[in-house]
């Protein structure tokens, strides 16, 4: 069995009180994009949050113009340069598709999963079969590690 990571959007990270950013299941198993913490500047916590950083490297960039290019002109609802909407949205993919190739030849890898509430995000990840999980599905899991742990 493999064990999952999640990369999480910024509008379920936004929703996640501060103890549930520092608990230990968010710590292990979350990761953030630069985008997303860019996103996320104004949080009290954002150095803790930091050190969860995912970063664009070169593949990265590589998988958003792969994401990009199935983006038909005119279609703003993935990212919507002009009104600064969704800008973490396709590195959010991208980084999701760059860590699965990474893992992909490994017997035991890690599964890698979004997490967010973003319809756009969810459709264009699903077209690369990246799979998604919602906020509540995430709190869910948040919440029975935490009972776990105690």
């Amino acid at each position: 069995m493999n064990l999952v990571r999640f990369l999480v959007d910024t509008n379920v990270l936004s929703r996640l009180t501060r103890a549930q950013r520092a608990s230990k299941f968010f710590r292990d198993n979350c990761s953030l994009c630069s985008e997303v913490l860019h996103e996320a500047s104004g949080f009290p916590d954002l150095a803790e949050l930091r050190r969860l950083e995912h970063p664009v490297s070169a593949g990265v960039l590589a998988r958003v113009r792969e994401v990009m290019l199935t983006v038909p002109p005119g279609d703003f609802r993935l990212v919507d340069l002009y009104h600064n909407l969704g800008n973490a949205d396709p590195i959010l993919i991208a980084s999701a598709l760059d860590a699965m190739e990474a893992e992909a030849e490994r017997l035991f890898g890690v599964d890698w999963h979004i997490v967010t509430d973003d319809a756009a995000v969810i459709v264009k990840a699903k077209e690369f079969y990246v799979t998604t999980l919602g906020y509540d599905d995430f709190l869910r899991l948040l919440s029975s590690s935490a009972n776990h742990l105690s």
